[in-house]
């Protein structure tokens, strides 16, 4: 069923779950656009499909291409590096490009009645950058349509890598992205925090300001600060002083220190360090270990081949006990612009 509403709907009884709650599978779409990666494209497949090999040790994985033609390829890719394909699903659904957190299906869930939907937000590359992108904006309802799942229209643009969840209620976000004007003009703070309550099923939304140097997404929360349970956050911080990402990771550190859960209580705050910075072509590129994914049985981190990599999952392993951390190298990925996460958007279990 499609649900294109006139006026704000409010989806009563769903909510979007926190990303270690239980998965069915993981959507990606698979990586062809070679102007993501001008002169890389090639090398990113290895580590893309080592990704995709860890996701089907928990889950599914269902993946968005093209053709047949691409499907022979994803396929030649995934035995390459030993990969579960009798866990792999491929849909016959065209994309633009693959960055599947930002285009793909907004999954929410009702525990009462066991029900799946799926909100349709509005997509437009991250305010016009990278047209076109009309392929990707239909994603999710295609998705809904191929499993007979409801879907919301609500209008608006709206990016997964822009939101955070702890699944207790709260979601965390990014002045700086949701209300830039390349995505919303017409909305203010108050009113675009009205569609993130009804539509992903929040009370409470919390406010960063600024994203690091080199996300052209604008300022993705998911590349600064993560929640790992209900309770905590993971933060990146800059510890060289004279690096333009130290003031305002900073801030962010501050206000995450301020804010209040639904509950009254304060967050509990775990820093991860940033990588050193990541370079191609004389471009800084969004390298950071906050853009990590939360599998079924394990989490993976994107590594930089820097010192830092080591620390980055010695820190985050205690805060995921029943999983493992794995770091793989997303040096080549990065030249996209984004990581593991970016790519990636999880289908909650009922």
């Amino acid at each position: 069923m499609d649900y294109r509403p006139s006026t704000m709907d409010k989806l009563t009884g769903f909510h979007f779950p926190a990303e270690w709650a239980p998965h069915t599978a993981t959507w990606l779409s698979w990586p062809h656009k070679e102007e993501s990666w001008p002169g890389k494209i090639n090398t990113i497949y290895r580590p893309y499909c080592e990704f995709i090999k860890i996701l089907t040790e928990g889950e599914y994985v269902r993946i968005n291409l093209d053709d047949e033609k691409m499907k022979a390829f994803a396929i030649k890719q995934l035995q390459a590096v030993g990969a579960n394909l009798d866990r792999v699903e491929f849909f016959d659904f065209p994309t633009n490009d693959a960055w599947c957190r930002d285009h793909g299906p907004a999954f929410v869930i009702n525990p009462e009645t066991k029900q799946k939907a799926i909100v349709d937000w509005g997509y437009n590359a991250w305010g016009d950058k990278y047209p076109p992108y009309d392929l990707d904006d239909v994603i999710p309802t295609k998705i809904a349509n191929r499993f007979g799942l409801p879907v919301y229209h609500p209008g608006i643009v709206m990016e997964g890598g822009s939101v955070d969840f702890n699944g207790k209620g709260t979601v965390l976000t990014t002045t700086a992205c949701l209300l830039n004007k390349n995505r919303n003009p017409h909305l203010n703070q108050q009113q675009i925090e009205g569609y993130l309550k009804n539509y992903y099923g929040v009370e409470q939304v919390l406010w960063l300001g600024d994203g690091i140097i080199g996300d052209d997404t604008d300022g993705h929360i998911d590349d600064i600060t993560r929640f790992v349970d209900g309770d905590t956050v993971v933060t990146v911080i800059e510890e060289n002083k004279s690096d333009e990402n130290y003031h305002i990771l900073q801030e962010n550190l501050d206000t995450l220190k301020t804010m209040r859960l639904l509950d009254g209580k304060q967050l509990n705050i775990v820093e991860l360090p940033m990588p050193a910075p990541v370079y191609y072509d004389g471009q800084r590129l969004p390298a950071s270990y906050a853009n990590f994914y939360i599998a079924n049985t394990a989490v993976i981190v994107p590594t930089y081949r820097c010192k830092n990599d080591e620390r980055a999952l010695e820190i985050l392993q205690p805060l995921f006990p029943d999983r493992k951390v794995v770091g793989i190298d997303s040096t080549d990925i990065i030249w996209g612009l984004g990581s593991f996460h970016c790519l990636s958007q999880q289908e909650p279990a009922v």
